[in-house]
This record gives structure tokens, C-alpha cells and sequence, in this order.
């Protein structure tokens, strides 16, 4: 079994049907598309950026064998199991180290705000006792804004030390790059095989210099050539990553879930890209003309170089 490779991730978006369910197969496709043309070294379907917490669990459930048998390697797939409940988490969990995709990213339970660093504890250690595998790798999520429910550095650093590789690493989507490096302080980072993944590629080089294992972004869904351009000619001072702080930007000024569906929906020439999952919706017109003229402008930058 192989933990997740370190290097720039895309917490892919999701495509619905008209009725709203899953296109797991277009999801399929996509993240293929993403690990090749895309620049990505690796996705993390079902994430906040994926609308993981809209789907259904029975798809969410059945979506680790489906990358499994389409020939994703482990190495490459970072799936969302996180749930509120602990037990749904348990199962997600289980299936998809059962598919052969053992790493995981967990979302704290997030609806009882304020738990005690006792409570967030046993969650994680429910939860890796209960699938009881060795092969497991998590990657907490810390992500407050969203989840209203932080992870602190000394839950972090218990973990890891009382279930070792198992506890692989952990995405801190604070926007914080100091929160960033308070989690590698508390673990060791890249030189005790604990990768935190910030969720701005415009960190990168900061977070690479300072012991992080890459990004997970959602902007990275229109935006990862730019950083893999960044990546290769090895600056942060280099026109590349100039590039890619100025799209990192422009995402920025949009919801982003739907921001990058309009951008998939337009490289594709498929508008279907374009549906959200309620209580979330797509660009407004105006929102739209904005992004396409702030694309077109990415875009002739890119050209002349």
C-alpha cells in the first residue's frame, strides 16, 4: 500500500447529473485529466471544494472501488471521508482502504461546535481503532472557517504519536501559512513523514522551505499547469510563480466551487459542469463576463511569457 505522494493536489470538483446525484464516472475522467494535462501530481475527490458533505453516502461509499477500478494509483488519490458521524466516517473510511485506497482526509465532526480537545481525540482514534488496518494513512483537515470546528496543534501531535504512520499528514485550509508551520513545528513535517498540505498554491514555495509536502487546492482545478510550471522552474521568484500567485488571485474573487465548475464547464464545452448541489449555485451572469475577462487576461500572460 502506498501513502499519498507529496506535490501539488487539485481537490477535484464534482459533476451532477440533472438529478442531482453524482457522475461518478465524469468524476473519473476528470481526475484523469488532472493528473495529466491538468499538472497535478495527485486529487482529493469528495473534499469541501468536491461538495463531499452534499453527496450521498451510499455514493460516497461506492466511490472508492469505482478510482480502484479504473487504475488510480494509491499514491495519487487522497479520497473525503470525514462525516459528523462517527460510524459514517468508520464506513467511508473502510471502503476505501478495502478499494486499495487507504488514504484518507478526515474532517473533524463539525455540527457540536466547541469540543473539547478530549472529544476531537476520540473521534480520531475511533475512528482509526474501529477500521483497525495498518495500511490506513489519514490526513486530518483543519479547516475552521468552513467547519467551524478547528484541530489543535496538541490533538495533532497526540495522534501522531500514539498511532504513528497511520496519522500521514494533514490539510490546513486556515489561509494561515504560520498555522501551516505550527503543524510542522508540532510534528516534524516532511522529516518525520507527517505532510501538511496548505490549500494555496501561492504557499508553495513558503511551505516547501519551511517543511510542508506541497498544496491541496481547489484552484488548482483551472490552475495546476501554472503551479507545475512554477514547480519545475524551481523559483518563487520566477514569471511562472508570478503566474500563479496573479490565478490564485483571481480565484479569489469568486465562490469558488463554482468558479471552477464555470472554468471546467467552458474547457470541457460541457455546461452540465456548471451544476451545484443546493444550498450552493453557480456564477451569476455578471459573475461570469467578470471571470471570463479575468481569464482571457491569465491567459495572455501565460502567452507572452
Amino acid at each position: 500500500m502506498s501513502k499519498a505522494k507529496r506535490g501539488i493536489y487539485a481537490a477535484a470538483i464534482s459533476p451532477f447529473r440533472a438529478d442531482g446525484s453524482l457522475d461518478a464516472a465524469k468524476l473519473i475522467g476528470y481526475c484523469r485529466y488532472l493528473l495529466t494535462e491538468g499538472g497535478c501530481d495527485g486529487v482529493a475527490p469528495t473534499g469541501t471544494t468536491g461538495e463531499g458533505n452534499s453527496i450521498s453516502f451510499r455514493e460516497r461509499l461506492e466511490l472508492p472501488a469505482a478510482f480502484a477500478e479504473a487504475g488510480f494509483s494509491a499514491e495519487t488519490v487522497i479520497i473525503g471521508t470525514g462525516s459528523c458521524a462517527t460510524q459514517d466516517a468508520v464506513d467511508l473510511t473502510r471502503a476505501a482502504v478495502a478499494a486499495g485506497l487507504p488514504n484518507v482526509l478526515v474532517l473533524p465532526p463539525f455540527y457540536y461546535k466547541a469540543p473539547s480537545d478530549e472529544g476531537l481525540y476520540a473521534y480520531f482514534s475511533r475512528l482509526i481503532e474501529e477500521v483497525g488496518d495498518d495500511r490506513l494513512r489519514v490526513y486530518l483537515y483543519h479547516f475552521p472557517q468552513m467547519s467551524m470546528t478547528p484541530i489543535p496543534v496538541d490533538v495533532v501531535r497526540r495522534l501522531k504519536a500514539a498511532y504513528g504512520p497511520m496519522v500521514a499528514g494533514l490539510k490546513d485550509s486556515s489561509g494561515d501559512l504560520a498555522q501551516s508551520l505550527a503543524f510542522v513545528e508540532a510534528t516534524g513535517g516532511v522529516a518525520e513523514d507527517f505532510d501538511v498540505y496548505p490549500s494555496s498554491e501561492a504557499m508553495l514555495f513558503d511551505g516547501l522551505a519551511g517543511g510542508c509536502a506541497g498544496v491541496i487546492s481547489g484552484s488548482t482545478n483551472a490552475f495546476g499547469a501554472y503551479a507545475r510550471q512554477a514547480m519545475a522552474e524551481g523559483s518563487p521568484d520566477s514569471p511562472a510563480f508570478a503566474l500563479v500567485k496573479a490565478a490564485r488571485a483571481v480565484a479569489s474573487k469568486y465562490p469558488l466551487m463554482a468558479a471552477m465548475k464555470q472554468l471546467e464547464a467552458w474547457r470541457s464545452g460541457d455546461e452540465s459542469w456548471t451544476r451545484m448541489a443546493p444550498p450552493l449555485v453557480g456564477l451569476s451572469e455578471d459573475q461570469k463576463t467578470a471571470l471570463r475577462a479575468d481569464i482571457d487576461g491569465l491567459e495572455a500572460r501565460a502567452e507572452a511569457g
